[in-house]
């Protein structure tokens, strides 16, 4: 099993929701760390690999899409459809899908260095940005009551680990990684870009 370490490297404001509001002022918080830091979590980057796997996956022929779905599933796990769209696969092809995950995603958090820096500095404030926007009607006036604004953070970058990577999977984490291009809330509307990268593996 290997541990591969990453940088997400964000190239404009973004936003990853907390499902929180700051009464009048901000109709939706980031997800903040204890000390008011941004943070992505774990479920959050497990579901954009899988995402990027998937779409990977179905760029290649049906055989090789079949051995890379149950290598997905090893790696990522499988949801409540698990028994969706299996109804052609053998038996032994059904054990291999139903595998549980093998891999564990940390959180993405800024770099040690750069935290410290901040806290010290007491600069957590200037990370983070508000974003307004409306809905226009037809003949290009905002609609009534349709003004919603957002916190979002900064174009910075953070890093992350995945635990228990399997030897064969190595290669599919990377690829995962340079399909990745947009993260979080409003990406049709400017908001995280990003790039993915692979720094380092220890196995």
């Amino acid at each position: 099993m290997t541990t591969i370490k990453y940088t997400i490297t964000f190239f404009s404001e973004w936003h990853t929701g907390s499902g929180l509001t700051s009464g009048s002022d901000l109709n939706s918080l980031v997800i903040k760390d204890k000390n008011k830091l941004p943070v992505i979590p774990g479920r959050t980057l497990k579901g954009l690999f899988r995402e990027a796997a998937e779409d990977l996956a179905e760029l290649k022929n049906c055989d090789q899409a079949l051995d890379d779905q149950i290598l997905v599933n090893q790696i990522f796990g499988i949801g409540d459809d698990k028994n969706k769209d299996q109804a052609d696969l053998d038996e032994s092809d059904e054990k291999s899908l139903a595998s549980e995950s093998d891999c564990f995603f940390t959180n993405a958090t800024i770099p040690v260095e750069l935290s410290d820096a901040v806290l010290d500095e007491q600069l957590t404030p200037h990370f983070y940005r508000s974003f307004a926007s409306t809905a226009i009607e037809k003949n290009g006036i905002a609609k009534s009551h349709s003004l919603r604004t957002m916190e979002t953070t900064i174009p910075c970058t953070l890093e992350a680990e995945i635990y228990n990577v399997p030897e064969d999977g190595k290669t599919l984490i990377g690829n995962c990684a340079k399909w990745i291009k947009r993260l979080g809330q409003n990406r049709n509307r400017g908001l995280g870009r990003c790039q993915f990268e692979i720094i380092k593996k220890e196995g």
